[in-house]
């Protein structure tokens, strides 16, 4: 029984079912029915691939894997159980003889006034696609709009995280928006703005410093605002306010900070570091050798570095995943169990167009010939669909992107605080929620009256002189410039980010039932941990 199909799930199904060779019975339980190469994602927002690229079919390349749609609730480690509810809301449980806790990460949040309303995460297909709508929308409104501060706001993009994904999304996002004003003759004058946000004193500080200064600089020369040592103090509707002091006036915050173990690993009630289970180097769970664990949710001992334990990378997860399923074999067969050892073999930051950077076997390499390099990796890792995702770069080096929004993804449906960042939310689907102490949040709001709270909800979120609606409040609004939501996606990755749950049919923003209003945001109620990473 494997609970998650991300990078770590996905390589332990594919290593296990090839060594047992039809003598052991495999079920994988994931919310999707893909496997996302997360490190693709920041192309899709960006118009380069399309969603189906980076997703490689789980019952099209593990033949021999049972495949159950659903969603880890709990476990019972006593009666070796594993409870889940499917996407229709209908609760089932599995046996097993063998458990591989892969669940992944989810989005890690900080106490920040406003966040939770305002921002939206990149960690599933649901929030790439949400993000190449809405930057793709708030162009087109400042290109109508005819007060200069309203379009300065909607051309504004706030990324806050300078790690992997932060990076990635501000280089391509600047290439996406540029493109969308160049050659367009009544759009002259507008400018783009991309902002990117970190706390710590340099872009990309988990790699080697020459990787980050050349990062750094394609950044700077491309008109990307780089601000290190700075981060958000609080989010509004018209913008957000920053440490410094400063006030920037955006409609869109991307929040890339990292990630933190699924709250699935918590639930069992054992041994954690940090939000991650505690394992043996042989990735066997202390105590109960019938249960393994490997990527994101999982803490095992750097052998490396003897007292540490190995990030929260897809790189770890893919050779995790490997070893857990040798390892599951061996304990069926009495064999010998493995440690977990690793030697780096280097890291590829794609910074959009030719340009990257990347250090293969410690060797820094930027401009073009990191470019390759960055294209050749990915195209070797991914487990499928190399040709479509090769096809799709050719296209992209000789014809204009279509940027066009497609109103698949409602603001509402990918809100930052879910357990299940893969899914897109829809009404009357019950929702996981993420579980912890409680927190208490600063109240920054007026209570308003129940009519102004009703005329609050009516209001659309592209009106060019009002407060944009938060996520949860907008009573399922249709977002302008775009159709109301017909085939929600159902889901993302990753790195750790599981397969997926077949588009559903979704009713228009009128045809919605009083009894199945537009969900809000799920309360966190847990107390982040600064000290996890972007995975």
């Amino acid at each position: 029984m494997i609970v998650g199909a991300g990078f770590a799930g996905y390589r332990t199904a594919r290593t296990l079912a090839r060594l047992a060779r039809g003598r052991a019975d495999i079920t994988v339980l994931n919310p999707t029915d893909y496997f996302l190469y997360l490190p693709l994602l920041p192309q899709v927002a960006a118009g380069i691939l399309e969603p189906r690229r980076v997703t490689i079919s789980l019952s099209g390349t593990l033949p021999q894997v049972r495949l159950v749609l659903g969603e880890a609730d709990g476990i019972d480690l006593d009666a070796r159980t594993v409870r889940y509810t499917d996407p229709e809301g209908n609760p089932g449980s599995l046996g097993y003889d063998r458990l591989v806790l892969a669940a992944g990460s989810v989005n890690k949040l900080l106490p920040v006034p406003g966040v939770a309303e305002q921002a939206h995460g990149f960690r599933g297909l649901p929030e790439a696609l949400y993000l190449r709508d809405h930057v793709t929308r708030q162009v087109e409104l400042a290109a109508a709009a005819d007060d200069p501060k309203s379009r300065a706001a909607r051309c504004t993009f706030v990324v806050v995280g300078a790690g992997y994904t932060g990076t990635e999304v501000a280089a391509h996002g600047q290439l996406f928006t540029d493109a969308q004003v160049r050659k367009h003759p009544l759009r002259k004058g507008m400018r783009p703005r991309w902002i990117l946000l970190d706390v710590a004193d340099r872009v990309l500080p988990e790699l080697d410093e020459r990787l980050s200064r050349t990062a750094d600089r394609v950044l700077r020369e491309r008109g990307v605002d780089v601000r290190m040592g700075t981060s958000v103090k609080e989010a509004t509707h018209d913008g957000v306010l920053l440490t410094d002091g400063e006030f920037v006036d955006t409609r869109t915050l991307v929040w890339c900070v990292g990630v933190r173990p699924d709250p699935l690993a918590e639930s069992l009630g054992l041994p954690m570091e940090r939000g991650r289970l505690l394992v043996e180097p042989s990735l066997q769970v202390p105590g109960r050798p019938e249960v393994f664990a490997c990527g994101d949710a999982a803490a095992v001992p750097d052998l490396e570095k003897p007292g540490g334990y190995t990030p929260m990378t897809a790189q770890h997860a893919w050779r995790q995943g490997r070893l857990a399923g040798r390892n599951v074999a061996a304990s069926l067969s009495g064999g010998e169990l493995l440690p977990y050892r690793h030697k780096d073999r280097g890291f590829v930051v794609d910074l959009g167009g030719a340009r990257a950077a990347a250090n293969p076997l410690g060797v820094p390499l930027s401009g073009p010939v990191a470019g390759a390099v960055t294209r050749g990796y990915h195209l070797a890792a991914m487990p499928g669909n190399r040709i479509r995702v090769a096809a799709d770069w050719l296209l992209d080096s000789l014809l204009p992107r279509q940027a066009v929004q497609l109103g698949l993804v409602r603001s509402w449906s990918v809100p930052l605080e879910s357990a299940s960042p893969e899914l897109a939310r829809v009404p009357g689907r019950p929702e996981r929620q993420q579980e912890g102490p409680p927190k208490q949040q600063p109240e920054k709001e007026t209570p308003m009256r129940p009519t102004d709270s009703a005329e609050k909800a009516a209001q659309n979120e592209t009106g060019p002189e009002e407060p944009r609606p938060r996520p949860g409040r907008e009573a399922a609004q249709a977002q302008p410039g775009g159709e109301p939501a017909k085939n929600q996606p159902g889901g993302e990755p990753a790195r750790n980010q599981p397969g997926g749950e077949p588009a559903r049919s979704q009713p228009g923003p009128d045809a919605l039932p009083e009894e199945h209003p537009a969900p809000g945001p799920v309360r966190r109620t847990d107390a982040p941990d600064p000290a996890e990473g972007d995975s």
